[in-house]
């Protein structure tokens, strides 16, 4: 197989770029990655999700243009798409926390699945040519709880209503493609991403693993585990979102890849728990604890086993992970104890990071 041209990131200079969920854990560091690449980056977002958060850690506002514009507002959309005519689209606006999905299932199905609608009503205004990205989830599959891996044709679904709203999202996507983007006559090509539990520093969702612990340990109290033994295809940010740079990049030239799906996760033959990511991070943040919860006291569904295959990924984009699971974590560890501990700007961590990621695309590319 061939190596990754990096040179080909670079063809996202001077373009027009939307990306939806900027303010997000992933739209922020895809956004942070674009201004690097020279793109000028339009980032659309409701709200900061979290606080902290990534987006003002690294004072992403002053880099791009920052507009506070509701995806389920389709009024909106459509005005900012038409007027910045964007060459590409990333579409991350979501909510994305399966605990939030049962407290306020209304507004997971407007923001996932009617705002997904949305961005599709606004692509469909374009005059011009674009490639949209649209990301979904891993928790788009129904879950079988299989252990090979879930493949990009496998059956869609889910038990608890995040996972249903991205499931959703999925086909309208797909009826979008068909009934109003023709590949033979759009100038709009359209491609679906769905990747597994991303990890890395600048993430300070609710309820998730990391977050609560750096929480946790910045005030020198232990972190609280639950499920120690569920897995999860856990991988750095920066490989999911080379894989959306990529991926648009691969549509855009060919549109052949227009209406795939393709998903993006670590090789499916690693399989790590709870308990062995935070005995991990002990290594490189000594001053951690942690205690396991009672699953009783869980009062929501959630997945034991989520795996990926990303083998289609690898035969026509090219791409794989090429972080190991030890310098993925020490990555994550490094971010976190600069941002409490160190005063070095965050912009230049979260800078320094993309590009060693860089060099190593470089050297290990497929």
């Amino acid at each position: 197989m061939k190596k990754i041209e990096f040179s080909l990131f670079q063809k996202f200079r001077n373009k027009n770029v939307i990306v939806t969920g900027h303010t997000g854990f992933k739209g922020s560091w895809l956004s942070c990655w674009l201004v690097l690449l020279g793109a000028k980056v339009i980032g659309l977002s409701i709200n900061i999700p979290s606080n902290p958060s990534h987006f003002n850690a690294i004072n992403l506002k002053r880099k791009i243009i920052h507009k506070k514009v509701d995806i389920r507002n389709l009024k909106m959309l459509k005005k900012t798409f038409k007027k910045y005519q964007p060459d590409y689209v990333f579409h991350l606006a979501a909510q994305s926390l399966v605990r939030r999905s049962y407290s306020d299932p209304v507004y997971t199905w407007e923001t996932n699945t009617i705002g997904t609608l949305n961005v599709l009503e606004s692509l469909k205004e374009l005059k011009k040519n674009c490639a949209a990205v649209l990301i979904t989830s891993d928790k788009s599959y129904k879950n079988l709880e299989i252990k090979r891996g879930y493949k990009e044709d496998d059956i869609l679904g889910g038990k608890d209503p995040y996972s249903a709203s991205k499931a959703s999202a999925e086909l309208a996507i797909q009826s979008y493609i068909s009934s109003f983007f023709p590949s033979k006559k759009t100038k709009v090509f359209i491609s679906v991403a769905r990747a597994g539990n991303v990890i890395g520093g600048g993430d300070w969702s609710e309820n998730r693993l990391i977050p609560d612990c750096v929480k946790s340990w910045s005030k020198n109290k232990k972190a609280l585990i639950r499920n120690p033994k569920s897995t999860r295809p856990w991988q750095h940010v920066l490989e999911a979102v080379s894989g959306y740079l990529l991926l648009a990049l691969k549509l855009k030239k060919n549109k052949k890849f227009h209406g795939e799906v393709f998903n993006f996760g670590p090789n499916n033959t690693k399989n790590y728990n709870v308990i062995f990511l935070v005995k991990l991070i002990k290594k490189y943040w000594k001053e951690t604890s942690w205690k396991v919860l009672n699953r009783r006291k869980n009062s929501f569904y959630e997945s034991n086993l989520l795996k990926l295959n990303s083998n289609k990924a690898k035969k026509k984009l090219n791409w794989k992970c090429i972080l190991s699971f030890a310098e993925t974590i020490s990555m994550v560890a490094d971010w976190y104890k600069n941002y409490y501990f160190r005063t070095k700007k965050m912009f230049e961590v979260s800078s320094d990071q993309i590009r060693k990621y860089e060099k190593l695309l470089k050297k290990r590319s497929i």
